[in-house]
């Protein structure tokens, strides 16, 4: 059984089982009035119990604010399904006036599932390879790069990485990892500082800390599979090293170690391994020449992390996962902002086999023409949602010295390729429109497509392969298309 707020705790209806007993048992005092006056009793007795019982449970696990009308339409409605129990002589209120009130009571009630539904606690999916999933973090500080954030002369790049990576099985009682971060502190943390990001209040996010991947922390590396291929990730402007946990899970079940980074006042909320916690500095100066140069600098510092995070991943020393990498089968990914992270990286290190951007921009300088075969996940571009877009991408592909494929997933939407359809409203110009099941299959799946055939040399057919995901353009070398 997984500890409370854990993703096994939460059903179709995105609500725990104390949750519904709360809901149900506040419909049924709202209702209670007007069942026949032979049940009335017992139901409003049984459901008064339940609802305190249930309520004061929630008290002491938590209450997510979606419950607070739930909780809020029952305590209007007990004041008058109660006192004609113990008051022999008292009079119900007529029908007419009685309905209003009871609607009102529905009303706050209904609004519970409802924003649940909007805003639930993220489920996972189940990862579909034949690996079970270990997870850790690491932290690294380069002591030949400066901190260019600060003005200290002395500080040096630190990042923090987290690992997903093939496991041996464990106990089926054994703790899944914290999504977010490695505390409960350090993922409301996060939550709190990406909702600022976005002009959110924090509060509408806190279903988030409360959910867990299935991910076993620390967990020993699978005995079998020889070594496995690297994939290096860099997060969105402002994003965080799990944002893509959906996608990495996946990833490692198929026997790829995954590496997603936190860039250091790029990235929403960063908590060191001292405890300090830095928050990002990347702010827009509102001019487009001034935030394309800008985001170039930004792009590239984080290209370099990618490069010093694969140096320090080559040379693992007393590691769980010391010999069981292969550094010659590496992948640069990234969305977004760490999609262009990906393409510069790749560029200037050739210890890069292959690039995936997930809807990234190519911040930054377009030379030297990329060597490594290079997918591109986009959604639906067209000159009139952004005109510099298309032409700017088509330029990176077909400059390339290696086939490259640029596929347009349908339904997407920028988000479609991160963890956010699992826990934000199900609106197409927000998270697409795949759904929450359908959007991290088909990113995962079309990941894996492009990475078995370039670093495992699997498909014969990657072109198939991918055009079952979406409408894919093939760039090969010396020709547009």
């Amino acid at each position: 059984m997984w500890p409370h707020g854990s993703a096994a705790e939460y059903g179709p209806m995105n609500l725990s089982l104390l949750e519904i007993l709360a809901l149900l048992s506040a419909v049924a005092l709202v209702v209670a009035r007007w069942l026949p006056a032979v049940v009335r009793p017992h139901v409003t007795i049984a459901a008064g119990a339940v609802f305190l019982l249930a309520a004061i449970a929630l008290c002491v696990t938590g209450i997510r604010w979606q419950l607070l009308p739930v909780l809020a339409g029952a305590v209007v409605a007990a004041p008058f399904a109660f006192p004609p129990l113990v008051r022999s002589r008292a009079r119900r209120v007529r029908w007419w006036l009685a309905l209003p009130g009871s609607l009102a009571c529905a009303g706050l009630i209904a609004t519970g599932p409802v924003t649940a539904w909007a805003f639930p606690v993220p489920v996972f999916p189940v990862p579909s390879g034949g690996f079970a999933v270990g997870t850790r973090v690491l932290q690294w500080t380069d002591p030949d790069r400066a901190e260019t954030f600060t003005a200290d002369p002395l500080d040096r790049r630190t990042v923090v990485a987290q690992l997903w990576y093939p496991a041996q099985n464990s106990p089926a009682d054994a703790s899944r990892a914290q999504y977010l971060g490695r505390t409960e502190d350090e993922a409301r943390t996060v939550s709190e500082a990406l909702a600022r990001g976005v002009g959110l209040p924090g509060f509408l996010l806190d279903g988030i800390p409360r959910a867990r991947t299935h991910a076993i922390p620390d967990a020993p590396v699978a005995a079998e599979g020889g070594r496995f291929p690297v994939v290096l990730f860099s997060p969105g402007s402002s994003g965080v090293r799990t944002q893509n946990t959906a996608w990495a899970e996946e990833l490692a079940s198929h026997g790829y170690v995954v590496a997603a980074l936190d860039h250091p006042y790029d990235s929403a909320a960063v908590v060191l391994s001292d405890g300090r916690t830095i928050t990002s500095a990347t702010v827009s100066a509102g001019d487009r020449a001034e935030d394309e140069r800008l985001a170039a600098d930004w792009t590239a510092i984080r290209a370099a992390d990618l490069s010093f995070a694969l140096t320090r991943l080559a040379g693992l020393v007393a590691d769980p996962l010391t010999g069981r990498l292969d550094t010659g089968r590496v992948a640069a990914t990234g969305h977004s902002m760490g999609g262009a992270a990906a393409l510069q990286a790749a560029r200037r290190d050739h210890r890069f086999d292959a690039v995936i951007d997930l809807d990234g921009y190519p911040h930054g300088p377009l030379s030297p023409a990329l060597e490594q075969p290079t997918l591109a996940l986009t959604q639906a571009v067209t000159p009139g949602t952004d005109p510099r877009y298309l032409p700017r991408l088509a330029e990176v592909l077909t400059h390339g010295t290696a086939t490259n494929y640029r596929l347009t997933i349908p339904g997407a939407a920028h988000l479609t390729f991160t963890d956010g359809p699992l826990y934000l409203p199900p609106v197409s110009s927000i998270t697409g429109s795949l759904g929450r099941v359908e959007s991290p299959r088909v990113v995962a799946g079309a990941s894996l497509a492009f990475l078995d055939s370039v670093l495992r040399k699997g498909s014969g057919d990657l072109a198939g392969a991918l055009s079952s995901y979406g409408e894919l353009n093939v760039v090969r070398p010396g020709t547009s298309r």
